[in-house]
């Protein structure tokens, strides 16, 4: 390992709570920075302490307890900004991101979440394994132009106004079959 620094908000395990890995136990490692400033973003990402690539996989190796069937999720912020095609992280174990597309996704990530926000950036839809989009960030025409990728397509209530939007979700979902519900399961059940 290169003795590279990351900027790391945080790394915990607990369960994979959207998507298609719902259920399946994890260690996540919360990256701080974004390359977006979005208003609706509910994750405290800029505070952090800094990281090599060995302490990293130390508290990987240490919450997993060892146990390489545990999924390896790095998130953020946005994680494309520190991730490196030259030092993959999770050695061993499968690994997954969580993006919102603007950045390249090194080529050791064996499954790819791209959360788009604010644009469709063709590139990162072509790698993705699912997108997950936020309820109400999109119009309809580029929602229906996602039908065509080869992924799983997945739709989540946000929350506005101190609601969630599930009814609109719901209604767009009816029209709309190729795409499915994501919860977030860990805010109904309070998980970490």
């Amino acid at each position: 390992m290169s003795a590279a620094k990351y900027k790391v908000n945080e790394i915990f395990r607990s369960v994979q709570a959207e998507g298609a890995n719902s259920g399946r136990q994890a260690v996540f490692v919360r990256f701080s920075g974004c390359n977006l400033k979005c208003k609706f973003c509910d994750t405290a990402h800029e505070t952090g302490k800094e990281m090599t690539g060995e302490e990293i996989e130390s508290e990987i190796e240490k919450l997993s307890g060892g146990d390489k069937s545990i999924l390896v999720v790095f998130t953020g912020g946005e994680p494309c900004m520190q991730l490196k095609e030259e030092e993959p992280l999770g050695k061993g174990r499968r690994t997954a991101v969580e993006t919102n597309g603007t950045l390249p996704v090194p080529g050791w990530i064996d499954w790819v979440t791209v959360s788009p926000k604010t644009k469709l950036v063709p590139e990162a839809l072509k790698r993705a394994n699912e997108i997950k989009v936020l309820c109400g960030t999109f119009g309809e025409e580029s929602m229906k132009s996602m039908e065509g990728l080869h992924c799983a397509l997945y739709l989540q209530p946000m929350e506005k106004n101190g609601d969630m939007n599930v009814k609109e979700c719901t209604e767009f979902l009816k029209s709309h079959p190729a795409w499915r519900l994501s919860v977030q399961y860990h805010k109904l059940i309070g998980l970490r």
